[in-house]
């Protein structure tokens, strides 16, 4: 029997007894969503700014990319805790950068129960400089 760490009408995150506690690395094993919930799916998004500008710094873009997540999942209603999986994907991944994303994510997510989540490492992205990209689906109710 999994152990809920989230749970509401339309999403449910839990950790199944078996598996590694992952919540140091910002995810949850497993996303369970109702029938009939309304999945919205964000498109990758990087750490450009609204004018199209990439900082140089790793941190920089993963905190701008997080917030420019927020600002997708805001216009169709939504926020982060209605997230049931991530997809991230990071140039030259390492701890150090993996533990970056970890932090800046625990803040966003504070408390809450994080979505599963893939980490991809990857050579380069889509643009020029692009160091980190992230993806997700959220389930609203329908």
């Amino acid at each position: 029997m999994s152990t809920a760490l989230f749970s509401n009408p339309v999403l449910r995150l839990s950790n199944p007894p078996g598996l590694y506690d992952p919540s140091a690395n910002g995810y949850s094993h497993v996303a369970q969503v109702a029938a009939g919930a309304r999945l919205v799916f964000i498109a990758g998004q990087g750490g450009e700014t609204p004018d199209g500008q990439l900082a140089a710094d790793f941190a920089a873009q993963v905190c701008q990319a997080l917030a420019n997540l927020q600002t997708a999942l805001a216009s169709v209603g939504a926020e982060v805790s209605q997230v049931a999986k991530l997809t991230v994907l990071i140039v030259d991944h390492s701890h150090e950068r993996l533990a970056i994303f970890g932090r800046q994510l625990q803040a966003l997510w504070g408390p809450a129960a994080t979505p599963a989540c893939t980490l991809i490492p990857v050579p380069r992205l889509a643009l020029d400089g692009m160091l980190f990209e992230i993806e997700a689906i959220a389930a609203l109710p329908s």
